[in-house]
C-alpha cells in the first residue's frame, strides 16, 4: 500500500475509508464463522437452512480473504461485487422473515440491505487512496 500523498481527493479518502469499513466487517464475520461458530457448525446451520452444507466453506473464505481484499484495496470493485450475493443470500435464507429492522427477533434485513448498498458505492468508487490496486497499476 502506499502512503497518503498530499493531495488526496475527498473521493480517494472516501473509498479508502469505505471499503476500509467493509473489508472489517466482512473479516470479523468471517472470522466469526471460523473461529466461533466453527466451519463444521456454519455447515450444520446451512444444511438447517436448506442449503447444501459446503456452502458453508465457500462463504467463509469469500468473508475473510474479501474482507483482506477490500482492506488492502486489491480488486475492490470486482470483491465487492462478489460479496453482494453472499448478503442477498443472508437476506433470503436468514433476515428477510424478521421483518425489516435489524432490532427484530432474528435480525430483520435492513443491515445487510445497507451492506449491500455500500458495496455497490464502493464497486462504483474503485480502490481509492492508499491501495495495493493503485499500486500495482
Amino acid at each position: 500500500m502506499t502512503a497518503l500523498p498530499s493531495q488526496t481527493s475527498r473521493p480517494d479518502l472516501a473509498a479508502l475509508i469505505l471499503r476500509v469499513a467493509l473489508g472489517i466487517l466482512f473479516l470479523a464475520h468471517g472470522g466469526l464463522k471460523l473461529f466461533v461458530f466453527t466451519p463444521a457448525g456454519t455447515a450444520g446451520f446451512f444444511q438447517s437452512l436448506g442449503l447444501p452444507g459446503p456452502l458453508a466453506y465457500l462463504i467463509i473464505a469469500l468473508e475473510i480473504l474479501g474482507g483482506i481484499a477490500l482492506i488492502a484495496g486489491y480488486r475492490t470493485r470486482i470483491v465487492s461485487l462478489v460479496l453482494i450475493p453472499v448478503l442477498l443470500g443472508a437476506i433470503v435464507t436468514v433476515h428477510f422473515a424478521a421483518g425489516f429492522f435489524f432490532s427484530n427477533a432474528n435480525g430483520g434485513w435492513e443491515f445487510p440491505a445497507f451492506w449491500i448498498v455500500a458495496l455497490v458505492v464502493q464497486a462504483l468508487l474503485g480502490d481509492g487512496a492508499a491501495s495495493l490496486g493503485r499500486k500495482l497499476t
